[in-house]
């Protein structure tokens, strides 16, 4: 019998696959990351770290209003929104759940913009309780509650690109939520390059957060309307039954998320004492985040909206079978990433960022915060993996508890690291945090019956690990061997002052393009990836 259901009835079909949307992300979120690296090397470059306050006041300035949208945007909200729209896309059509997430930005974005003035209004006092330590220096608090004024704003603004990425993937389209990203890097730099000072340059790259985040949110709403979505921009907040309902079911992920920005906030309370210290540990965050971003967040995002309908659907063999293949998937990335960051973390920091006003020194210590960082990443991505199996069944609880014992942990490893190491000793309390959320989860998982590892997983995930190993002696083969590559590669470049340009970037970039290679070779050798498998997972599946 044909389908007779119109088109504002008809649910949205499933129109790809987690790994293809997944790489889709990815793929788009390696661009963002490459124009963020570009960004960042110019920031450092025109800033530094340790050399003057500017540095520290403007990373101050990106910290704050990031740090609040992962508890309102996509922390909380979101998590709860997604399997709702999911649902109500499947069960009501699209007529009914557009209503939903037009009543449900319209809210989301009345809370942001009260809270934002709230924020904008105590700034001075705001500061005093998250950075205690630019006290010492009134000069840099001034100016670090000046550009937070300033890029305060970009929270709304990245409320609604959160809310309406997550339209955009419940419908199955990706490309414009993973893109929007580049805007933020690409207006940052046409702000930056041309200034002169270091006080311009934190100065102007606050205003062009600003206006990126208007940018960002103004794409995604023509994205949204172009894919059908009946979603307008209303700061008149809807209480209707349903919204009320939502911003319950949000509430434990708010809390959840508040829980661990206040690893954030200790990290932040502790290095706001340390001069350079808070540049040190936002390269270092730069670095971390990369393979995150390009692999939890990507698969996170895809995953999300494919469990929800499968849980929706009661189809619980597909529900362990994408998770399972998102596990694998995120550990194939993951693992390398985390090889590299913990085998040579100075050899990657001095080859991308010292220079100008980034030094030596700053290197020396971004590098051992990045260590520790290293090792985390892991669980990191894991942890983006995991709360999709808890958010598509609506429940948000779970992971707030997680999160808080997270956050004691990562209080108590933490502060007792950071007197005993100094700045790495917040790392070491991140990551540590990091893997006992990850455990945490793991074992509630498979006491509720909802998902436990698969022997095919498992086995497949022992080869990767087997293969990182291999990619691991290579790392520090490169290390040791690395003044003999950077003299072999200076030679007949220029020289100034003694130093030849250009020699230790081209080795950072020959030898991470080479370790490439050697790991998707022994991925392909050991068995843990097979081309056919691969081929299969990257087909479109059929609705």
């Amino acid at each position: 019998m044909p389908d007779t259901a119109s088109p504002e009835t008809a649910p949205v079909k499933k129109s790809t696959g987690l790994v293809r949307n997944s790489l889709i992300n990815a793929a788009f979120t390696l661009i963002s990351r490459f124009a963020g690296f570009a960004r960042d090397l110019v920031i450092a470059a025109y800033m530094g770290a340790s050399g003057n306050i500017m540095a520290d006041a403007y990373a101050t300035a990106q910290n704050f209003p990031n740090l609040f949208r992962r508890i309102f945007a996509e922390g909380a909200f979101s998590t709860a929104f997604v399997p709702s729209y999911s649902a109500a896309l499947e069960r009501d059509g699209k007529e009914k759940a557009d209503k939903m997430a037009h009543d449900a930005m319209a809210t989301l974005v009345f809370l942001t913009v009260a809270f934002t003035l709230v924020c904008e209004l105590s700034m001075p006092w705001l500061m005093y309780a998250l950075k205690p330590g630019f006290a010492a220096t009134p000069e840099k608090m001034k100016w670090a509650v000046i550009f937070t004024q300033i890029t305060m704003p970009y929270l709304p603004c990245m409320a609604i690109v959160a809310h309406l990425a997550g339209v955009l993937n419940a419908r199955n389209r990706f490309v414009l939520s993973a893109a929007a990203p580049i805007l933020l890097n690409a207006v940052t730099l046409i702000c930056v390059i041309p200034t002169h000072s270091p006080f311009q340059s934190a100065l102007w790259a606050s205003v062009g957060t600003l206006i990126a985040g208007v940018l960002q949110a103004s794409l995604l709403l023509w994205g949204a309307r172009k894919t059908g979505a009946h979603v307008s921009l209303s700061i008149l907040p809807v209480f209707s039954k349903e919204i009320n309902a939502l911003l319950l079911l949000a509430v434990p992920g708010a809390l959840a998320a508040a829980a661990t920005q206040l690893n954030v906030f200790v990290s932040q309370f502790f290095s706001s004492g340390v001069k350079g210290a808070t540049m040190w540990m936002a390269i270092a965050d730069r670095f971390y985040q990369l393979p995150l971003g390009l692999v939890g967040v990507a698969i996170g995002t895809a995953l999300l909206p494919a469990l929800s309908r499968a849980v929706h659907a009661q189809d619980h063999e597909h529900a362990q079978k994408t998770m399972d293949q998102a596990v694998v998937f995120a550990l194939v990335f993951a693992l390398p990433a985390a090889v590299a960051l913990v085998a040579m973390p100075y050899f990657l920091v001095d080859g991308v960022y010292v220079r100008g006003e980034f030094l030596v020194y700053d290197a020396q210590w971004t590098a051992r915060c990045l260590f520790h960082y290293g090792w985390g990443v892991p669980a990191f991505v894991l942890t983006r993996i995991l709360n999709p199996a808890f958010f598509a069944r609506k429940d948000t609880f779970g992971p707030m508890k997680f999160a808080l014992v997270s956050v004691v942990t990562n209080i108590v490893v933490g502060v007792s690291m950071f007197h005993v190491i100094g700045v790495p000793g917040l790392a070491v309390g991140t990551s540590t945090a990091a893997w006992v959320n990850v455990v945490l989860m793991v074992i509630a998982l498979h006491r509720r019956g909802t998902w436990t590892i698969g022997r095919g997983a498992l086995g497949k995930v022992l080869l990767v690990l087997l293969a990182s190993a291999g990619m691991a002696a290579f790392c520090f083969a490169a290390v040791h061997f690395s003044p003999q590559l950077k003299s072999l590669l200076g030679e007949g470049l220029p020289r100034i002052g003694g130093h030849v340009v250009g020699a230790k970037e081209i080795s950072v970039l020959l030898v991470s393009l080479v370790g490439v290679f050697v790991y998707i070779g022994l991925l392909f050798a050991s068995g843990a990836v097979r081309p056919s498998e691969l081929k299969a997972m990257l087909k479109r599946r059929r609705g």
